[in-house]
């Protein structure tokens, strides 16, 4: 479910980016961009599923979210396929990395970086449409919401855009983690996509993980929108939650 990948893609960043108590810190940013970067990473994790050109992402930021899902489809095989193999990660944070490259330099503010404020204009719109922040029909509401958060997102990378493709390239692999999760697996070596011996089938158990089509899961969640998923989703949902609140104490303690 989209509101699901955005929380969990929200939360591991706050897991790995955080300095508060209960996160990582394995990659420390500031208060602003620990609340810049989660919203972020909360829409890559719904980047994935812009493979799928009639999804719901596809409307979160017309006509933009449009032209890039039927691209992205057509790119990666449609639905559940390249965008969600191992594949997938790399090249999301290659494609991160080197629009982080673009930027100009100005005397007022130094570096400003063009190249993250857009990408993020889009994977904000993303993150608002899987919170259900945004609807069909409201794309004034949309595009205000995206460029106007973007404008911060370009402000916090002025000194510094390597953030950018962690961001992405950590919520497209939380994506795949969470379909793995559940019933249907993914392609983890797209486009290679092995199938299992016909008496590998009949055991159960290793056929949920090997599964007869070439994917490989560990469904332990069961199908989508399962009680067992939103179990997972409640306490994740309100971790993402804390290191807002904490991002945004950081930020008024200055």
């Amino acid at each position: 479910m989209g509101a699901h990948h955005a929380a969990t893609g929200a939360a591991a960043w706050v897991a790995v980016a955080g300095t508060v108590p209960f996160t990582l810190g394995w990659y420390p940013v500031s208060s602003s961009g620990l609340l810049v970067g989660s919203i972020v990473c909360a829409g890559a994790a719904l980047l994935p599923d812009a493979d799928h050109h009639a999804g719901t992402i596809s409307r979160s930021l017309p006509p933009l979210s449009k032209v890039v899902t039927r691209g992205i489809a057509a790119v990666s095989g449609g639905h559940r396929h390249g965008t969600h193999s191992l594949l997938a990660i790399p090249l999301a944070t290659a494609l991160a990395f080197a629009i982080g490259l673009v930027g100009l330099e100005s005397e007022t503010f130094g570096r400003i970086a063009i190249g993250a404020g857009l990408v993020s204009v889009l994977l904000v719109a993303y993150a608002l449409k899987g919170f259900h922040l945004t609807r069909e029909g409201s794309w004034r509401l949309a595009w205000f919401l995206a460029v106007t958060i973007s404008v911060a997102v370009t402000l916090f990378s002025s000194s510094r855009w390597d953030w950018l493709p962690v961001c992405v390239g950590l919520g497209v692999a939380v994506h795949i983690v969470g379909d793995m999760l559940t019933k249907g697996g993914v392609p983890l070596l797209w486009p290679w996509e092995p199938r299992p011996p016909a008496w590998w089938n009949e055991i159960p158990v290793l056929n949920d993980i090997w599964q007869r089509g070439g994917r490989m899961g560990l469904p332990i969640l069961g199908r989508t929108g399962s009680i067992r998923e939103w179990a997972l989703a409640i306490p994740v949902s309100l971790y993402a939650s804390y290191g807002a609140v904490a991002a945004v104490m950081g930020m008024l303690g200055r």
